[in-house]
């Protein structure tokens, strides 16, 4: 008995250690020369969407980041992250398209593992569960407007969401903060690298005759996110 007793030992620890090995020690050898792709080079060109948040919401955009430059939108991926990471909106949004079930049809581009190797997507938020859509491709998809009503109040635009509302993200006037502006900007930034752009959500939606909601378009920066506005009360949120 005791001699299996040893060997079962022995196998636990040799077990642990060519673990640790292959899991922890191998990855580290094989990709720490691969270049990790810096916030900096990532934002050398800003996004659309973030210019036109400094249009939709001038006053508060100014006070908040000044000018869409480059520096101040990586000073907005960061934050928008970080408020992602802490509000745990990973918990119920995925950010990785599979090879399965026709994810594809659903959210866009299947992920390729290249879009990783950059410093907004370290640590990556695969998520555990998806809940609510997958967010990887989100660049694009939705107007601001949208996304500032659907913070403030999901069912405004999408009636059937589980998702609770986040007013902290918005003054006594309803006006978006800064850490409601940098979520947004983190948000639209997901899925701007893909080589086609988010426009292939679309094709690809249309080419398997899967209707596409009209908040999916972008709006105009005319539809203000106010409650009195009404907030697109016919969207309905697009998986």
């Amino acid at each position: 008995m005791e001699r299996f007793g040893a060997s079962f030992l022995i196998a636990g620890i040799v077990t642990f250690f060519l673990g640790f090995f292959l899991q922890g020690v191998l990855p580290v050898l094989t990709l720490r020369k691969m270049h990790v792709t810096t916030t900096a080079e990532l934002t050398r060109t800003v996004t659309p969407e973030f210019t036109q948040l400094a249009s939709d919401y001038p006053e508060e955009f100014q006070r908040a980041f000044g000018e869409p430059t480059s520096d101040n939108f990586a000073r907005a991926l960061e934050t928008g992250k970080a408020i992602y990471i802490a509000e745990a909106c990973w918990h119920c949004h995925s950010q990785f398209v599979r090879p399965v079930s026709k994810e594809d049809l659903r959210f866009g581009p299947v992920s390729t593992p290249e879009e990783y190797q950059n410093a907004m997507n370290l640590p990556h938020l695969f998520g555990t569960r998806r809940v609510g859509p997958d967010l990887i491709r989100q660049a694009g998809v939705h107007s601001n407007d949208w996304h500032m009503a659907h913070l403030y109040d999901p069912r405004s635009v999408a009636p059937y969401s589980v998702m609770p509302s986040y007013p902290w993200f918005f003054d006594a006037d309803r006006k978006p903060t800064e850490r409601g502006l940098a979520l947004v900007a983190y948000l639209q930034w997901l899925g701007s690298w893909t080589e086609k752009g988010p426009q292939t959500i679309y094709d690809v939606r249309q080419a398997a005759l899967i209707p596409v909601s009209a908040s999916a378009a972008p709006a105009s920066a005319a539809a203000a996110p106010a409650a009195e506005k009404g907030w697109g009360d016919d969207a309905i949120e697009t998986p």
